[in-house]
């Protein structure tokens, strides 16, 4: 029987939350972004951002948040305050649809949003560039530092998943379970209200009153991902996407942080991709947290500021 998370992983996941609602945390000054890259049916998506240069550095991350998170989401505000501490430029990505703009949906395999977050002009000064993702960004992440058939830029040296899945069939089970109902309420209700904003410019696949009563991460899957991205079912796009099975094929540094309490993802839904050789990726166990919510001063045995966030990036810039 899968381990059930303590009153403490509890704790740490919605903490964060309530207290960002509460007091809003404040970030570095960042200038709005945004970049275009091609779609086989929609013609052209516009990807938008919150960028801060360090024109004394030649190093930028790219910040990317989790499933019905935004940029202002309160671990993207963390990350952005620790890149400004340590001297790099940030580029908060919004994937496609996460601002609420109207333009596109995304999914666990989006790696193309990556691809043109690096390629765009504002990042094309900059030497080494580092990608810090959070939950199903960090999958996204993950799936950009496969092998693939799309040219990979040789600036981005390693990426890190924060309190990622690996799994996207057994991740949906476990947030579809009883156990995660509130969990599962609040992605929704960030979900529902990015379909609301693209229904509101375009033709979508399924009517919004549907839509919006759905209760489930599988049934979103399968009135919106699998049509809007032509899979045959919500098991192929969980198949053919999920990180899991491919980690052997990484090909940059990469980092995978968690927690044997998380509430949103929990071990049983990724420990047995980890029981393979993986050579470019390092695991590490924090002993204490939640789903990207964590006390201060966690230490990852990195050189450098206490924090998940810092220390996360003092091993990305070790890279």
């Amino acid at each position: 029987m899968p381990a059930l998370p303590t009153l403490a992983g509890h704790f740490w996941t919605i903490a964060p939350v309530l207290r960002h609602r509460a007091r809003p945390a404040i970030a570095p000054a960042a200038v709005e972004w945004s970049t275009e890259l091609p779609d086989e049916r929609l013609g052209r998506i516009r990807l938008r951002g919150l960028f801060r240069d360090r024109p004394s550095s030649d190093t930028a991350v790219i910040v990317v948040h989790g499933l019905g998170g935004t940029t202002v989401t309160h671990y993207c505000l963390t990350a952005a305050r620790v890149a400004d501490a340590a001297g790099v430029a940030c580029l908060r990505l919004a994937l496609r649809g996460a601002d609420r703009d109207g333009e596109d949906l995304y999914h666990g395999g989006v790696s193309e949003d990556l691809h043109a977050a690096v390629a765009s002009s504002a990042l094309a000064r900059f030497r080494r560039i580092y990608v810090l993702a959070f939950s199903l960004g960090g999958h996204v992440a993950l799936r950009y530092a496969l092998a693939s058939g799309v040219a990979r830029d040789p600036r981005v040296r390693a990426v890190a998943a924060i309190c990622s899945p690996l799994d996207l069939e057994l991740g949906a089970q476990h947030i579809d379970s009883a156990a995660a109902i509130l969990y599962r309420r609040h992605v929704l209700t960030g979900l529902k209200a990015m379909y609301v904003a693209c229904a509101a410019r375009r033709t979508m696949p399924a009517p919004v009153d549907r839509v919006l009563a759905v209760r489930t991460i599988r049934e979103w899957d399968s009135l919106t991902v699998v049509p809007r991205y032509d899979f045959e079912s919500v098991e192929s796009y969980y198949a053919q996407m999920s990180v899991g099975p491919r980690l052997a094929e990484l090909e940059l540094p990469a980092l995978l942080v968690s927690h044997p309490h998380d509430p949103m993802v929990p071990p049983w839904t990724y420990e047995r991709h980890l029981a393979q050789k993986l050579p470019a990726l390092e695991h590490r166990v924090l002993s204490s947290g939640g789903h990207v919510g964590y006390p201060t001063g966690i230490d990852l045995g990195e050189q450098g500021p206490r924090g998940v966030e810092a220390q996360a990036l003092s091993w990305l810039l070790r890279h």
